[in-house]
This record gives C-alpha cells, sequence and structure tokens, in this order.
C-alpha cells in the first residue's frame, strides 16, 4: 500500500472521528441551548393570608391562560448526555374543590401543538412516537381526592399526592405522583407535577432514532392556572 494512499485512509478515519465524537461534544456542551427549567408553580408578591369568604377555594375551577404541559426524556446524542423537553400551551382542564379537598379534576394536552427545539425531533414526536393524527389528544383525569391537608393562603404552598388515570395513545395507567399547589390570589391558584411514564406500558415506541439513543421512560411535566 502507497504511502499516499495510507495518509488518506488516516485522514478519512481521523475526519469520521470528529464528526461522529468531537462535534457531538461541541455541539452539546458549547453550541446547544440548555433545557428549560422544569415546569413549577411561581411565588407571589402578595404572602398575607386571606380570611372569611375569601379564603374559601371551594366550587369549580377552570384550566386558564398560561398553563402549559409536555415530556422531558433524557437523550444520548452520539454519546453526550442532553435533555430533550417539549411543550404546548394548548390545555384544558377543570377540578372542583371542598374544603382541603380536591374531588374531582382532569386536563386534556393537545398533541398536535406539542413542541421542542428541534423540527426534526418534532417530526419523529407527531410521526412514529405519538401519531398525533390518531391520538390528538392525551388526558389525566383523577380517580381519587387530593387531600390538601388545609386551604393555603395566598402566597403560601402545599405539596400532596394525586392518583388518577394518565391516557396516552387511548391507552389509560394508574398513575400517583406528587404536586405542588400556590395560592397566587383569592380567586387563582397553580398546580404543577411529573407524572413518569414508562413508554411499553401505553404502546409508545421508543423515541430514539439514528445517532440517539434514549431509554425506555421520560415523564409528563405540567404548570396549570386555574381561574374560577
Amino acid at each position: 500500500m502507497s504511502r499516499s494512499l495510507k495518509t488518506w485512509i488516516i485522514g478519512g478515519v481521523a475526519a469520521l472521528l470528529l464528526a461522529f465524537v468531537v462535534a457531538p461534544f461541541v455541539y452539546t456542551q458549547f453550541l446547544a441551548d440548555d433545557a428549560p427549567e422544569q415546569l413549577s408553580v411561581g411565588t407571589t408578591d402578595a404572602p398575607e393570608a386571606v380570611s372569611g369568604e375569601s379564603a374559601s377555594a371551594d366550587g369549580a375551577w377552570k384550566v386558564g391562560p398560561g398553563s402549559q404541559a409536555g415530556y422531558r426524556v433524557k437523550e444520548v446524542l452520539f454519546g453526550q448526555d442532553v435533555e430533550a423537553v417539549g411543550r404546548t400551551d394548548q390545555v384544558t382542564g377543570d377540578l372542583t374543590i371542598d374544603g382541603a379537598s380536591v374531588g374531582e379534576g382532569s386536563f386534556t394536552v393537545d398533541m398536535k401543538t406539542v413542541k421542542s427545539d428541534k423540527d426534526q425531533r418534532d417530526g419523529q414526536f407527531r410521526g412514529r412516537i405519538m401519531e398525533t393524527e390518531t391520538y390528538p389528544t392525551s388526558k389525566f383525569t383523577l380517580t381519587e381526592p387530593i387531600d390538601l391537608g388545609s386551604v393555603p393562603a395566598v402566597g403560601s404552598q402545599v405539596k400532596a399526592e394525586a392518583t388518577g388515570e394518565l391516557t396516552l395513545k387511548d391507552k389509560s395507567n394508574r398513575v400517583t405522583f406528587e404536586v405542588t399547589a400556590s395560592r397566587t390570589a383569592a380567586d387563582s391558584f397553580e398546580v404543577s407535577g411529573q407524572i413518569p411514564v414508562k413508554f411499553t406500558d401505553y404502546g409508545i415506541a421508543n423515541p430514539g432514532f439514528p445517532g440517539i439513543e434514549v431509554e425506555n421512560d421520560g415523564k409528563v411535566e405540567f404548570l396549570l392556572k386555574f381561574t374560577r
């Protein structure tokens, strides 16, 4: 083998290593945007407690503007760990409160409008992964009352456990997870949480595709802003 051919082969191998190892490292460490922070309830500038009728949260509430829901999964891009996040503000829902108990509640997400920071990922999500033309919505429905312990005052937060049915691609499974509720005003509050999801439980194809590995689980995360 001639010296020039050996040099050409060595150069080709080096170029491949650069493309498949070094380039992804540079991209994920220096060029790619950091994943958005986990959806969570905010804080309020009105920490004073309310009393009398204004303290009651009894009645019907609905999901209002500013609500979001989506997914969070961990990916391995050519050996580099990254976090993929997709979200939408097309969320509807409602719940009822009696005292410190949330008796009924549900929220529905328009899956066709979920977007991440990558068009290729979104195409995979809407196509073979979630098949949004066939299954355009996903839903969580509360099946057991949530005990808040006490009605939170304006400016305060409480944590509680929620149990219900998560429906993805028309397959439903029982889930239990922690929620955080924040009373932002006498007539509004926020609830956030993350629901663990094992893809095979819902007939969801592994989100990975050539060059990207994904574990067989992720999370549905949400921030719901309720008004009366």
